[in-house]
């Protein structure tokens, strides 16, 4: 098995890979296993080509001393590579660069991104995201550690990676620290020895060229045409389009650019065949099965739609080969992926919308709003803690942080002294961990996920739909550049991570029986039928939205009226 960046980057691996892969990220996070960072035995030489951005990083092991790990980080242009030591203290082990120590890895690397403190004092260098792995440990131990490389891999006394002499080196490595070279594929000799910084930081040379025979092959080369520049060349709107290559059938895959969303053919019991935008008998009947359902089956509803929508559960083989990838997920990472981002943009505005409408369209007491809030509190904490839904979750704090929804002075101190708990929930929880998932400070576990945070990535990638009123969290002065960078680089992480999400929605979901008409309040098409009717609904989408932030405001303000400027 050769490796080549383009390859482990962009090529999905093999569906038992995807598994075993799932099986280790799926460990507890006291297991270096289930880190996507840590990347194994891989050799220094593989390392530099996969941190190629400036704050990128990764750890994997070191070659030259058995037991310690290397942090390999790119910073101003320069690869570098930190040895992490280990050292037992007492009954314990702690691991350190150069300052504090810490009881493992994990610790060591959240406190570093966390803190943005510098690696070491000579080089100023800082670690800012992850380069993830994508395939299994066992599949990169099989790749790296167990090939038979030539003699002339073998390097001589004090020439050992991190400048230590190779008889230090695990059984792994002293087996070979690269690839053995591939007879299709260029290859290059190192001719020059890393140099050390007096921190114990370690500088790779640039190799130059060589192709004489024997040399050991030590850099990353492109391989086979990647996946998605073919996608790019062919640019293929169609499907049917066939490719045989190495063996392989190629369908290439289907560019959607008409909308998952068909309101003008939505047929519902809960409306009839045409509709005027906020017909009161449908309103009323919205009200009465939200006022119904408990809070949990409300946010079962809203996953099982939400993950549904976004091709995480229910993907059939037929739907794989028209993406031309497993998941959605993945889908929406890729250039033929903009119309799901169209789509789950629109699932988010709507569904916010809605929500907004039931409080502000509540023209009772101040108590019965308060109770709706409450209500839809609950909801926003169970889509965050039981279902893992970071999609589902947005929507709803999008809903509640509407300004026609927060101005509601009256109606939130009534919140206050009727649901106290639900005030403190909001306040000092959910509002919080809104704000740090949109700062990329804080993130759902893995293991609990269902649906990641992908809203910031969905606005960045497509800036010219609008979601709202006001500057997002992530384009303020003081948050900038880092935060794109995060939710870009986070990206990467998702799109490999569809498996994961589908199996713990799948877990989730087991045994819950779903109720027809309350599963139909979450549907963006009944959604959009009742906010602009059976004949707005296909209007231009700004226009709908603008209009709405007029129904919006007048709804707001005849409830509480605003206070009058002299």
């Amino acid at each position: 098995m050769t490796f080549s960046k383009e390859k482990f980057w962009l090529e999905p691996p093999s569906e038992q890979q995807r598994k075993q892969l799932e099986e280790e990220l799926k460990l507890s996070s006291t297991n270096l296993k289930s880190h996507a960072w840590y990347h194994g035995h891989i050799p220094w030489e593989v390392s530099e080509s996969l941190v190629s951005n400036h704050g990128d990083f990764l750890i994997r092991d070191s070659q030259s001393s058995l037991g310690d790990f290397v942090l390999t980080s790119r910073w101003e242009q320069k690869t570098l590579h930190f040895l992490i030591r280990r050292t037992a203290v007492q009954t314990r082990v702690q691991f350190s660069l150069e300052g504090e120590a810490f009881e493992s890895v994990p610790a060591l690397v959240h406190f570093y991104v966390g803190s943005r403190a510098a690696l070491s004092r000579w080089s100023g260098a800082q670690i800012h995201q992850p380069v993830n792995r994508t395939l299994p440990l066992s599949c990169l131990e099989t790749a790296f550690c167990t090939a038979t490389g030539p003699p002339t891999c073998r390097r001589g006394p004090g020439s050992g990676e991190e400048g230590v002499s190779p008889q230090s080196r695990s059984p792994c490595s002293s087996r070979t620290a690269s690839v053995a070279p591939s007879p299709s594929l260029p290859r290059r000799s190192v001719s020059t020895q890393p140099t050390v910084s007096p921190d114990g930081t370690l500088h790779r040379h640039q190799p130059p060229s060589s192709d004489a025979d024997g040399s050991c092959y030590t850099e990353l080369y492109p391989g086979p045409q990647s996946y998605v520049e073919r996608l790019v060349e062919e640019g293929s709107t169609g499907l049917g389009l066939l490719r045989v290559e190495d063996g392989n059938v190629y369908f290439s895959p289907v560019v959607e650019t008409v909308s998952s969303f068909k309101p003008s053919r939505y047929q519902s019991p809960l409306m009839p065949k045409e509709n005027k935008p906020l017909e009161v008998g449908i309103l009323r009947r919205v009200k009465e099965l939200l006022a119904e359902v408990d809070p949990r089956t409300a946010a079962k509803h809203i996953t099982k739609a939400d993950c549904k929508m976004a091709r995480i559960l229910e993907v059939t083989p037929e739907m794989q080969r028209m993406m031309g990838v497993s998941f959605g997920m993945e889908l929406l990472t890729l250039p033929h992926g903009q119309q799901l981002r169209l789509d789950l943009l629109e699932r988010f505005q709507t569904m916010a919308i809605m929500l907004a409408v039931d409080v502000l369209g509540c023209t009772g007491t101040n108590e019965e709003r308060a109770g709706l809030l409450h209500k839809i509190i609950q909801i926003a904490a169970e889509l965050k803690s039981t279902m893992g839904n970071m999609f589902g979750f947005a929507t709803v704090m999008r809903a509640l942080e509407l300004p026609q929804v927060s101005r509601l002075e009256q109606t939130w101190m009534a919140l206050r002294q009727r649901h106290t708990e639900g005030a403190i929930l909001y306040e000092k929880t959910l509002r919080p961990f809104m704000k740090s998932l949109n700062d990329g400070r804080e993130s759902c576990p893995l293991s609990n996920t269902t649906f990641p945070h992908i809203l910031p990535l969905l606005s960045l990638l497509e800036k010219s739909v609008a979601v709202g009123e006001g500057t997002e969290p992530w384009e303020t002065v003081e948050v900038g550049v880092d935060v794109v960078m995060f939710h870009l680089g986070a990206a990467r992480t998702v799109a490999q991570l569809g498996g994961i999400y589908r199996s713990n929605a799948e877990t989730k979901l087991q045994g819950f029986q779903e109720q027809a008409e309350v599963l139909e309040l979450f549907l963006t098409d009944f959604q959009m039928r009742l906010l602009w009717g059976s004949r707005g609904a296909v209007e231009n989408q700004a226009l709908r939205y603008a209009k709405f932030e007029q129904v919006l405001t007048a709804l707001s303000n005849k409830l509480e009226p605003p206070a009058k400027s002299h």
